[in-house]
């Protein structure tokens, strides 16, 4: 299981404080934003080379486990 620290970051330093993925300028949202356009992760990848493949499945699976116990919830 991914933590979220080491996928995600936030500082209001860094784009007022948007969760970006960590060591660059990011933001998490924007590969949602991607994959939500019918864009594959190739594309997001290429279009953001700061980003790693392992990066952006990390987060993906956080996202994923974050939305599982959200369910759980309800």
């Amino acid at each position: 299981m991914p933590e979220s620290s080491s996928v995600v970051h936030r500082d209001p330093d860094i784009l007022g404080g948007t969760p970006v993925f960590v060591g660059t300028r990011v933001p998490i949202r924007a590969l949602l934003d991607y994959l939500e356009a019918g864009d594959p992760l190739d594309e997001f990848l290429e279009d953001f080379p700061s980003v790693t493949r392992e990066q952006a499945v990390a987060a993906l699976r956080l996202a994923k486990q974050m939305l599982a116990a959200h369910a759980d919830l309800a």
